[in-house]
């Protein structure tokens, strides 16, 4: 009998990953009326790419809930960097709000 994911993971990440898209946008909007210096620089990059990244695991979620076949693995990839950029997002937030540079 051929096993069928059911992609119940994807139902989250894809929402979610959105939302977080919106959430680095807000928080570029807000480290772009800082005083501009090199931190505050880095973060509103890294805050970029993370945002493109969460965009890439919402596609990758869209896609494993769309794909007859291969859906786990685009499932498993999307959970992967969904839970990264929730790290890197930590990471910043911590540099950002204790000023640890």
């Amino acid at each position: 009998m051929k096993q069928k994911y059911l992609n119940d993971l994807s139902h989250h990440i894809l929402p979610n990953s959105s939302t977080m898209v919106g959430v680095c946008i807000m928080v570029i909007t807000i480290v772009k009326t800082l005083s501009p210096d090199f931190v505050h620089y880095l973060i509103d990059e890294a805050l970029a790419i993370i945002s493109v990244v969460f965009m890439v695991s919402a596609l990758l979620s869209f896609l494993s809930i769309r794909a007859n076949n291969h859906s786990q693995k685009l499932e498993t990839y999307a959970e992967i960097l969904f839970l990264i950029e929730l790290g890197s997002m930590t990471i910043i937030t911590l540099v950002l709000s204790f000023d640890l540079f």
